[in-house]
């Protein structure tokens, strides 16, 4: 997904050589999750040119926010202060990203 909302349109070969620069994938892979992500919804292909073009259904933002969510709600029940907690302790925050997230979590009091 990333490939092609970076591109904007994308076909299977676009994908895959773009993915083959940073670790070794096969062509059949991509394929397949392009194609998975089209079933899903996440992706629209059109026929240009003897190749099918893949274009996002909907921006990187607005997926990761229902990804996020989703992913929230399934393994946290639904509250999200656990994966905070757990991003806080487990990664090593910047004193900017710790500002940034103090920050935050003030503007978002009730």
């Amino acid at each position: 997904m990333k490939v092609v909302w970076r591109l904007g349109r994308a076909t299977v070969r676009d994908v895959y050589e773009d993915l083959r620069t940073r670790r070794q994938i096969a062509y059949t892979t991509v394929m397949t999750m392009m194609g998975i992500l089209e079933e899903k919804g996440h992706l629209r292909k059109k026929l240009e040119e003897r190749a099918h073009r893949y274009r996002p259904t909907r921006p990187a933002k607005q997926v990761l926010r229902s990804m996020v969510r989703e992913f929230v709600d399934r393994v946290f029940d639904g509250s999200a202060a656990p994966l905070l907690l757990h991003l806080a302790r487990d990664r090593d925050l910047t004193d900017d990203e710790r500002r940034e997230l103090r920050r935050l979590l003030e503007e978002t009091k009730p």
